[in-house]
């Protein structure tokens, strides 16, 4: 019988590279409350958090009210942005090639993002990735990461164990929240955190490309 596997991806900074839209619509948020204007590093920074726990980061001095005033603005702001014809969040190199590999060898997909739920629905629309994800975690369903949450339920959508699942991001979030649900936790080195972040947060192994994304999945779950 097949052993059934999870690969369970990040989205923001792992497969596609949105930190243009997202420091946008963050400055935009700013500017619509009279905040001044976000550094964009800072606002690089807390890219996988879900969106008010975020703004809790970049504003520790403001009320919680204020985190929220500055989410709903950031949605907004980033609601009106993809109506802009210039707008859209390229996927990283090698990421339909990794996807497809991946399924050919048998893997199960997967996302975890601090994304919307609209989020993620626009972002698979526009990259023609619908019916490619068997469980898709998202901020609107779960707690911020590191909370290991996300990766639970999807493990129960899934029916299968945390040693048969592995998270692939691109932060400290990413890699804290493997940790903590026990599943496998891959980083890549093309996103938002550094690679002494992703490895002091518990990256078993850090990949440059997607070039030998099955071979370190199958290495990381014990399959060779």
């Amino acid at each position: 019988m097949t052993r059934l596997r999870l690969a369970v991806f990040d989205v923001d900074g792992t497969l596609v590279d949105s930190q243009h839209n997202i420091v946008s619509a963050m400055t935009s948020a700013w500017g619509n409350l009279n905040l001044g204007i976000p550094r964009p590093d800072q606002v690089r920074r807390i890219i996988g958090l879900s969106l008010v726990e975020a703004c809790s980061v970049l504003l520790p001095w403001a009320p919680p009210s204020v985190h929220r005033a500055v989410a709903e603005s950031y949605k907004e702001a980033f609601r009106a942005m993809r109506l802009l014809p210039d707008s859209m969040e390229p996927l990283f190199p090698g990421v339909k090639e990794a996807l497809d590999m991946l399924e050919e060898e048998g893997w199960l997909l997967g996302l975890a993002t601090g994304k919307s739920r609209r989020g993620v629905e626009s972002l698979l629309d526009a990259h023609d990735l619908h019916g490619r994800f068997i469980t898709i975690q998202t901020a609107d369903d779960n707690p911020s990461k590191p909370d290991p949450t996300m990766l639970k339920r999807a493990a129960a959508d899934c029916g299968l164990d945390f040693s048969d699942i592995v998270m692939i991001g691109d932060t400290a979030y990413d890699m804290a929240m493997a940790s903590a649900a026990r599943t496998g936790a891959v980083g890549v080195s093309w996103g938002y955190h550094s690679l002494d972040e992703l490895n002091k947060a518990g990256a078993q192994v850090v990949l440059d490309t997607f070039d030998n994304l099955t071979e370190v999945l199958d290495a990381v779950t014990g399959e060779r």
